[in-house]
């Protein structure tokens, strides 16, 4: 039995456009199961312990901006995370996948829904040989938004016979940890190219040339192509 194993995270709202909240993404994370990642698991979680975050829930939108859990750490402890966090992800034999929608183009949440489901639709069509490559396929999801839940629902129970869902919590799993940390990067990327990054992630990332170059481009061969 082949196993394809799908997390799903997202970022934004879907209230009206605000300056803030320009964009909403929802990420994918894809891992063929018959792939075996402990060693790779086991690595990060020896990373963390080494700077005091052993079991720690990764977030990485936060450990940029010193929010939440992260309040009042000092900025080299919240980088030598984040590093760590990439490091993971870049020696791991995963892909990813993002959609977004610039949320100013829409009137109203129904019209967003119908515009990611399209983008999500077309890309499973494009690429049914790889879906239908496993017996099945599981998709890993936070129910976090009844939207997100909509456009996976519709899209893929109608493209795919071999889908089934599982609520997690993001505690639980790394790789949905991972999906949180494409978000936010392509977030942080979208943010760059309008020019609206914040105080806060332009003092972690330092420079637009040292994102893109450091960050962003590292990451860039782990999207889903499955014509490779």
């Amino acid at each position: 039995m082949k196993e394809l194993s799908i997390f799903v995270d997202e970022s934004g709202d879907w209230g009206e456009y605000k300056a803030h909240s320009p964009y909403y993404i929802i990420s994918f994370i894809f891992h063929d199961q018959s792939v075996d990642i402990h060693e790779e698991l086991t690595r990060l979680e020896n990373d963390l312990k080494s700077i005091g975050y052993s079991g720690h829930c990764l977030h990485a939108g936060p450990i940029i901006r010193g929010e939440e859990d992260y309040r009042g750490v000092d900025i080299a402890t919240r980088k030598k995370i984040f590093m760590k966090t990439m490091a993971f992800l870049r020696r791991m034999d995963i892909h990813y996948k993002t959609f977004y929608i610039e949320k100013r183009q829409f009137d109203n949440s129904l019209d967003a829904i119908g515009r990611l489901s399209k983008q999500l639709s077309i890309f499973i069509r494009e690429n049914l040989d790889f879906f239908f490559g496993f017996d099945t396929v599981k998709v890993y999801y936070d129910n976090g938004q009844n939207e997100v839940n909509k456009i996976l629902s519709s899209v893929l129970n109608i493209l795919l016979d071999n889908v089934e869902f599982k609520k997690v919590l993001p505690k639980d799993y790394r790789l949905f940890q991972m999906a949180d940390f494409i978000c936010t990067m392509k977030l942080i990327e979208l943010k760059m190219e309008q020019k609206l990054l914040s105080r806060s992630e332009i003092y972690f990332f330092e420079n637009e040339r040292t994102l893109k170059k450091k960050y962003l481009k590292p990451i860039y061969n782990k999207e889903l192509d499955t014509r490779k």
